[in-house]
């Protein structure tokens, strides 16, 4: 079973002799919705390889505020601990499972083997790289280009094309605290928001009316 989904998420991107070293080696591990994977100042000794659910990648400010800074899909690897476990140095992120998430976890010597004698896994890494690195400068952009409400639909919508649902079972908190600002503000905006017909709230719900 593990194998199957194995092949089915990276089958198309990693070589078979690869695949089959990955499923030798790697451990397989579930997590439950809100579960923590990686923390801040961990040591790190493995790369996770996502197979089903989403996690969710944040950063910590002194005060212990969190900020959102990426999804992980299936069939992706987090690039920022690609890059603590290449420097042997602790993780600078907080990896939280978004729902019920499995994963396979590489431990870090076959990861530095792999990368030299492997191709499909160095080009890999390398896209998985480019990807962060672009979604890095987009998160830049809507910073400081994005009004606030167009940045809460963009992320509405981002989420909603995550979930492959419409409607998104979300506290008005937990948007706050991915978007570094205050539930108060968050709920003004949602009901502009669905003053612009864009979405309509309902209890601990959100439907997005297009995408």
């Amino acid at each position: 079973m593990n194998y199957d989904i194995l092949l089915q998420k990276f089958g198309s991107t990693l070589d078979e002799n690869l695949i089959n070293e990955i499923f030798e080696k790697g451990i397989f591990k579930n997590f439950k919705k809100n579960e923590i994977i990686i923390d801040i100042n961990q040591p790190l000794n493995f790369i996770p390889l996502l197979l089903n659910g989403d996690i969710k990648i944040l950063r910590e400010d002194s005060e212990g505020n969190e900020l959102l800074i990426y999804f992980l899909e299936a069939g992706e690897t987090c690039t920022m601990s690609l890059t603590c476990c290449m420097d042997t140095s602790k993780s600078k992120i907080r990896a939280v499972a978004e729902k019920d998430t499995s994963l396979i976890m590489i431990p870090v010597d076959q990861m530095h083997q792999w990368f030299q004698n492997n191709e499909s896994w160095r080009n890999f890494i390398l896209r998985s790289y480019q990807t962060r690195f672009d979604e890095m400068l987009e998160a830049i952009d809507n910073i400081a280009f994005m009004k606030m409400d167009e940045r809460l639909y963009k992320y509405l919508s981002n989420k909603a094309v995550l979930n492959a649902s419409k409607t998104l079972l979300v506290k008005h908190q937990d948007i706050a605290e991915d978007m570094h600002t205050s539930r108060v503000v968050i709920s003004r905006i949602l009901k502009q928001l669905e003053n612009e017909n864009k979405i309509k709230l309902g209890r601990n719900k959100i439907e997005i009316l297009s995408v």
